[in-house]
Order: C-alpha cells, then sequence, then structure tokens
C-alpha cells in the first residue's frame, strides 16, 4: 500500500499542546549567601609542614563576618576563656582542615585583620596616649593600609633559614648558633594563659623567658632542654633580646604602622596601631 506524501516527507504527527513548564520559585537563601574574600598570607605559606593544607599556598579564603560570629565574640563563656576571637576566626575559615591552632601568628594576624574589615569596616577609631604630651586622643586609623611583611629581608641580622622552616641566629656577644622556629596560634595562646595564671596567683611575670622557651629548638646544635634552658638564663642581654629583634624582622606579619598626628599638641609620629578591646567590640 502506497504512503501519503506526508509520511513520504517526513512530516510531524499531530501531538496534543504540552502544558506550560512553571518555574520553580528562587531559593531565598541564595539571595543571602555570605560573600567570601581571599587574604593574603604574610608566609605565602612557607613556614607550614608539607602535609599541612596552607604549604605553599599564599591565600587562605575566609567568610565575611555575620551576627553568628558577633555571637561569638560577645559570648560570656567564651570572652572568660579567652578563647573568643579563635572561635571566631574557626568559624569564618572555609576550609575545615585548617586550625586556627596551627596558623602562623603572622597568617593569624593576616586574617584578624581581613575579619574586622569585612565585620566593622576599614575605620578603626580608638583613643591614643600622644608620646609628646600624654594627651588621650580619638584617632581613626585605615585598616587596609596595613602592609604584609614577607620576612624575606632580614636587615642587618645574622640569620640563616633552614629547609625545615626554621631559622639560625648567630648572638652578637657569645657568638652562638641559636635555632628558632615560628609562633603558631597554640603558642599565643599557650602563652598567653601562662600569663594571666601568674598574675591570678601574683607570680612575677616572666613573658620575656615565656617566649624563649617557646622558640627555641636548639643551642649550637645541641637540642638538649637543659642546654636550652641554661642559654635562656644565662645569656647576657644583648644576645636575648637580639634574638627577639630578629624574630620580629624574619617572621611575616602584617605591618599596621601609621602615621598619627596628635589633635591636642599637633605632634606628627609613625606609631603601630594599638590593638584594644574595641578592635571587635565596637560600640
Amino acid at each position: 500500500m502506497a504512503r501519503n506524501s506526508g509520511d513520504r516527507l517526513g512530516a510531524p504527527t499531530a501531538q496534543a499542546a504540552s502544558p506550560p513548564i512553571s518555574e520553580a520559585p528562587p531559593n531565598p537563601m541564595l539571595a543571602f549567601a555570605t560573600p567570601t574574600m581571599f587574604v593574603e598570607l604574610p608566609s605565602k605559606g612557607t613556614l607550614y609542614p608539607e602535609n599541612h593544607p596552607l604549604h605553599g599556598c599564599e591565600q587562605l579564603e575566609i567568610r565575611f563576618m555575620t551576627a553568628k560570629e558577633e555571637d561569638i565574640l560577645t559570648s560570656q563563656s567564651l570572652l572568660k576563656k579567652g578563647i573568643a576571637i579563635d572561635r571566631m576566626l574557626q568559624s569564618i575559615i572555609l576550609d575545615p582542615k585548617i586550625k586556627v591552632d596551627e596558623l602562623v601568628v603572622g597568617d593569624k594576624n593576616a586574617v584578624i585583620v581581613a575579619a574586622r574589615i569585612s565585620g566593622y569596616g576599614k575605620d578603626y577609631e580608638v583613643g591614643v596616649n600622644c608620646p609628646s604630651c600624654a594627651a588621650n586622643v580619638n584617632y581613626s586609623f585605615d585598616l587596609e593600609k596595613g602592609t604584609i611583611n614577607h620576612g624575606e629581608d632580614h636587615g642587618d641580622f645574622d640569620v640563616t633559614k633552614t629547609t625545615d622552616g626554621t631559622f639560625i641566629i648567630k648572638t652578637p656577644r657569645l657568638g652562638v648558633d641559636v635555632e628558632i622556629r615560628p609562633m603558631y596560634g597554640i603558642d599565643e595562646r599557650y602563652l598567653a594563659q601562662l600569663t594571666a595564671n601568674r598574675r591570678r596567683k601574683n607570680l612575677s611575670e616572666t613573658a620575656l623567658t615565656d617566649q624563649l622557651k617557646r622558640l627555641i629548638l636548639s643551642v649550637n646544635g645541641d637540642t638538649n632542654s637543659h642546654m636550652r634552658e641554661a642559654f635562656i638564663s644565662n645569656a647576657p642581654a644583648l644576645d636575648t633580646r637580639y634574638i627577639r629583634q630578629a624574630y620580629r624582622k624574619i617572621m611575616p606579619n602584617i605591618d599596621l604602622t601609621q602615621a598619627f598626628s596628635c589633635s591636642s599638641c599637633g605632634f606628627e609620629t609613625e606609631m603601630e596601631v594599638p590593638l584594644t578591646v574595641k578592635f571587635f567590640w565596637t560600640k
């Protein structure tokens, strides 16, 4: 039987009209997704071991602060324990494998400044005691003017960086090689708790020697704890001060030094932005 012309030309057969497709309502959560930002790490990831998630990383992604983080910062129990800021930082770091305690202190400081800018803006108004007239004046600093020190310029300090991410400093008076390591968030918290405990018990504070005990790994290649403690206890102040100064120079960090002008006497100078309780706990 012959086919009709419609079949031969492949003409489409008539079909019932399809009902219009209704669009799904927009997800309201997508309209309020928290923005993120990338923070430049002063260390460039060079001070983390190979198995660390930040090894070789130059940036860290964080969320902007929200009301959730403000709740953390105002938690009386966390404030009493001195861990409110650490808990807030842990909340905004996107990668759950990255722990605040494992951050190099300079990297942690950079994240703190970035978090403050994301939550309350770049302007930071704080009371400053003028170095000239001693008047306490309110001064506004611009946090976005902070500069990154990658610790690559050792200046006049006799410092050698090892392949293990540590540093060997030759002291000027005794001429010994002192190996130091970077400070991490857990070291910072330990020292803060140690100082708080001493104050609570009315004991004399030993912040400088406590820091050296955390920093120094070896003396002339000897890692024995007795050797390290003997050096810390008996080394001339010139040498221990040299180590602390070298540490500040070679360790990556964010530099918040800015111009200051006293509204009371007109004195002008460069000063490091004072980080007080007003840094996060604004009016």
